[in-house]
């Protein structure tokens, strides 16, 4: 972090974290709520689970590595099936695929990400209060 303010270098690289983070729950999100989506016809293929995918960036403005979403995954675990006949999107022998996702691991994403988001966004406020304080004793000082 040559020349660069680390309080600010800190307050930026928190700041990706909380972008980073704040895309994983919305993509948690969606999921949970296409959980129990089926295809549109019989035999068609129902919602599948997306993943994100982080990179490692160098942030050359303050030197330091920055989290970043490189992109959005499909799972590729297998749909379940379940016997409903009666479904209209049941395939010739009465099976129905539904979603590969699992809420249990969802919710556990989401406590993830949001424990991540909770300790970047202190990360923030530790700094910005840090700075407020440098602040008031340059003023003090004069």
């Amino acid at each position: 972090m040559n020349g660069v303010d680390p309080l600010s270098a800190v307050t930026r690289l928190a700041g990706a974290g909380l972008e980073a983070q704040s895309y994983r729950l919305r993509v948690v999100a969606e999921n949970i709520a296409n959980a129990r989506s089926t295809g549109g016809a019989p035999g068609d293929d129902p919602y599948t689970r997306k993943t994100i995918v982080f990179a490692s960036e160098l942030d050359r403005e303050v030197g330091a590595l920055s989290v970043k979403v490189k992109s959005t995954a499909l799972d590729e675990s297998p749909y379940t099936l379940v016997h409903e006949p009666s479904h209209p999107a049941a395939d010739a022998d009465g099976n129905v695929k539904y979603p590969n996702v699992n809420p249990l691991i969802e919710m556990a994403d989401m406590r993830e990400a949001n424990l991540s988001y909770e300790a970047n966004l202190q990360m923030m406020k530790r700094a910005r209060s840090m700075i407020s304080m440098t602040i008031d004793l340059l003023r003090s000082g004069s």
